[in-house]
């Protein structure tokens, strides 16, 4: 398993010159660790879909929303894209890209007080356009056989897979809706 930080600065997506905050966020039905990322000096990047298409992942202009909700082992990255989106009958200045969601076997802090998880593997990709993916199932199954992942690790990383699947992806109408306010109401936090 791989330790990640949700300032993303010393992983692949290299966001070091990123402004990076972090916060409790606690709202309506959401309770935990938020962390906001605004994209600065990286090229966009994209990925493809059957039903998106190809959709911004990251690239200056973007920001990312990762959040650890309380009791839950799971990280959402929501993937903002600075394009104008009228979603329940509110216009917005960002809308969703895409969602990409880590199964975590544990969070803590570093020493300088950013959030980092431990990745289990098992990820859920959406778009609000109606893709979902459930990805590094081979990874997970991997590990399980190597002996990294315990019988009990490996089905609970199942078991949270489904989870996500039913609370997120499950009406990606609704999640749309529900995470561009948790964006908005992250970006105005202090």
């Amino acid at each position: 398993m791989k330790r990640k930080r949700l300032a993303r600065d010393i992983d692949s997506w290299g966001f070091g010159d990123s402004p990076y905050r972090q916060f409790r966020l606690d709202c309506g039905d959401f309770h935990g660790l938020a962390g906001l990322i605004r994209i600065t000096g990286k090229a966009p990047q994209y990925w493809n879909s059957p039903i998106a298409g190809q959709y911004p992942v990251s690239g200056t202009g973007m920001c990312w929303l990762q959040l650890i909700p309380d009791g839950v082992h799971h990280v959402i990255t929501v993937m903002m894209k600075p394009e104008p989106k009228t979603i329940g009958g509110v216009r917005h200045p960002y809308s969703v890209s895409a969602w990409y969601v880590d199964v975590i076997e544990s969070w803590d802090y570093d020493e300088d007080g950013v959030a980092a998880f431990v990745d289990k593997y098992l990820d859920v990709i959406a778009t609000p356009q109606g893709d979902i993916k459930i990805d590094d199932r081979d990874e997970l199954d991997a590990a399980y056989v190597s002996g990294e992942l315990a019988k009990d690790q490996y089905d609970a990383a199942l078991r949270e897979c489904d989870r996500i699947l039913e609370t997120l992806c499950s009406d990606l109408s609704a999640s749309e809706i529900y995470y561009t306010n948790l964006f908005e109401l992250a970006q105005k936090i202090q």
